[in-house]
């Protein structure tokens, strides 16, 4: 490994003696080192994916009930606990983990996200029969799967070209939905295949989040530390050698690039010397946190993320009882991966990130509204059988159409738009409260659905499709578009809907230093 990084740093210093030629080869070697980096830092999206969809089918297999000791009775409690209190750890390690990015970089606060969660992973896989143990490993897990969600973004964010920004930062969202499929279809597998009776039914699937987990921790040592954490920190050298690296160029065009970071740091720094919790709540500042809050918490009430936990008892509202939900859950988990994967290589930079967020929420609206009609109008039979009704046809393409929606839209885009929001001095706080209302709301949907489902049946796809209704009249008023524009042009700006990609950053810089110092 170290020759191997050696050997690439070296290639870095002969760029600049390379011919023409030779450097459009070295755009396209910063194109692949980009992906690269982008892959690596998000299989911590495809980690929090195949661990949402994991633990909701583990939850119903009777070997982990036989092995846990608990009946029927306690299964709605044990599946609220079981997929909540990981989200409570997520939710308080975004608090721990904003120091931990600040003093320790990106590279080894992702490296020490990684192995806390394989702490907590490994308890879960031993046959413990005590859940009190697979809780509190449920909690370790979440930590470290917490911390690794608020430095993700923002290792991106500071990593990418801005023309990359939007695609690569859209990877932690199409990750997740290739998490969650392979968890549906492992789930799936060891039902089928391995006997009821044998621990190792439940073992294997949660045994294998230590694979990318250590993916994750080990593919930190391939790539350098984000250069706008380095350059923040008055590390220079460290941090042109970096920005050489992702970009395989030392061009003018790459310096430029490198002073404009430095230029938009110091100025920063200069604003706002001794950073204090109260100037989150400060003129710009507060509408960027609040706004970072606001998109994370709608991106939970959309109504996917309780859909990715509980897939098939929502099928079983919409088909009734019976194996064909499981094949349901297993399909809708591959719509999520297909959809967010042409979203991300073809339209994630091509498209408004505002008009996607207000058009994304509108449609999810008119499929979960049309969905509760038909539901109401043509409830399931408990005993449907393999036979699905034609009204159980529709509404499962309106779930699908849903799913498209999301992956389009609040799926993917909320991840590199909060990471973009926020000037580097506030960066880190910025995100990890973003990152937190997620983990909160995720926490309370997963504890409340079960209930939901229970008690309202068709009326929670009402409630979602109200939900999106208010997302998207909010996102209309409130949300500004940051498509095209460098981290630094956005920090200058005032935070408001009507600026456009268009607006330059000069005449608002002034304004910017001007409130923080008056703060």
């Amino acid at each position: 490994m170290e020759e191997t990084q050696s050997l690439l740093w070296r290639s870095d210093e002969r760029v600049g003696s390379l011919p023409a030629a030779a450097k459009m080869k070295g755009t396209a070697l910063g194109k692949i080192r980009a992906y690269w980096l982008g892959s690596v830092v998000c299989m911590g999206g495809f980690l929090f994916g195949y661990d949402s969809g994991i633990v909701g089918g583990v939850l119903t297999m009777a070997s982990f009930q036989s092995d846990y000791r608990y009946g029927s009775a306690d299964k709605t409690h044990t599946n609220s606990l079981s997929v909540g209190l990981q989200q409570l750890g997520g939710f308080l390690a975004c608090f721990l983990a904003w120091p931990l990015t600040d003093k320790l970089g990106r590279k080894k606060s992702l490296m020490i996200s990684s192995f806390i969660f394989c702490i907590g992973a490994m308890i879960q896989t031993i046959n413990t029969h005590s859940l009190a143990a697979f809780y509190v490993a449920r909690v370790v897990a979440g930590l470290g799967l917490g911390a690794a969600t608020v430095a993700v973004p923002m290792f991106n964010s500071e990593m990418m070209p801005k023309e990359m920004r939007g695609q690569v930062g859209s990877f932690f969202q199409w990750f997740y939905t290739f998490g969650i499929f392979t968890s549906y279809w492992v789930d799936y597998g060891v039902v089928r295949g391995i006997t009821p009776t044998n621990p190792s039914q439940w073992q294997i699937p949660i045994g294998l989040q230590l694979a990318p987990a250590a993916f994750l921790g080990l593919g930190m040592l391939t790539v350098p530390e984000s250069a706008r954490w380095l350059t923040k920190k008055g590390r220079h050298e460290e941090a042109w050698r970096s920005l050489q690296w992702i970009r395989a160029d030392d061009s003018q065009a790459t310096a430029d690039e490198m002073e404009e970071i430095r230029s938009g740091v110091m100025d920063e720094a200069r604003a706002t010397e001794g950073f204090q919790v109260k100037e989150l709540l400060e003129g710009e500042n507060f509408k960027r946190v609040f706004a970072a809050f606001a998109v994370f918490t709608a991106q939970q009430a959309t109504g996917a993320t309780a859909f990715a936990y509980f897939g098939p008892q929502y099928f079983n509202l919409i088909v009734g009882n019976g194996e064909q939900s499981l094949l349901l859950t297993a399909i809708f988990g591959a719509v999520k991966v297909v959809a967010c994967g042409i979203f991300v290589l073809f339209f994630s930079e091509r498209l408004s990130r505002r008009q996607v967020l207000i058009g994304g929420a509108a449609f999810m609206a008119a499929c979960q509204i049309t969905t509760a009609a038909v539901v109401k109008s043509y409830p399931a039979s408990s005993g449907a059988g393999q036979y699905v009704p034609p009204s159980g046809i529709a509404t499962v393409a309106f779930i699908y159409l849903f799913v498209i929606a999301y992956n389009f839209s609040w799926g993917p885009m909320p991840w590199p738009y909060v990471s973009e929001i926020f000037p580097a001095r506030i960066r880190e706080p910025g995100v990890a409260v973003g990152v937190a209302s997620q983990w909160l709301f995720n926490f309370i949907f997963s504890l409340t659905t079960p209930y939901m489902i229970s008690s309202l049946g068709w009326g929670t796809f009402l409630l979602w499709g109200i939900f999106d209704v208010v997302i998207a009249i909010l996102a209309f008023i409130f949300l500004k578009e940051t498509r095209g524009l460098s981290l630094e042009a956005i920090a200058h700006q005032r935070f408001k809907a009507r600026n456009s990609p268009d607006d330059g950053s000069d005449k608002n810089k002034d304004v910017y230093l001007t409130e923080h110092h008056e703060g």
